[in-house]
């Protein structure tokens, strides 16, 4: 399972846009020795954060699940709030943030990293 977006998805996050904010879940399985990686991934990303108006809005650890599929054994949770699907892409082409997203991509087994969208905002 890939960890990282490809341009493609890039592209298809850009055509499928609907404005507005965009709160990106993402759902974190950790490698064996992936927690000290992320976690420096995540002391690094403040200013890219900021210079794009993005914010981290919750991040946390995950416990047993109540309800969830077969083999759901995500790590953490992390949701982070862009001004726009723009804003996020625009960070992730920064060439200085892609110095450092090879901390994420080490860190990790496997990643959900999905946009939503505010009900009402997205014809909800």
């Amino acid at each position: 399972m890939s960890v990282d977006p490809t341009g493609a998805d890039l592209k298809r996050l850009l055509a499928e846009d609907p404005g507005g904010p965009v709160v990106m879940l993402n759902l974190l399985q950790y490698r064996e020795s992936g927690v000290s990686s992320y976690r420096e991934y995540t002391e690094r990303i403040g200013p890219f954060l900021a210079e794009v108006g993005g914010e981290v809005v919750y991040a946390g650890n995950l416990d047993t699940p109540l309800v969830a599929p077969d083999g759901w054994d995500w790590d953490a949770v992390l949701l982070v709030r862009y001004p726009s699907r723009q804003a996020f892409s625009a960070m992730v082409a920064n060439p200085e943030y892609q110095k450092i997203t090879g901390l994420r991509t080490a860190a990790l087994d496997a990643a959900v990293l999905q946009p939503s969208t505010q009900w009402g905002l997205a014809g909800h």
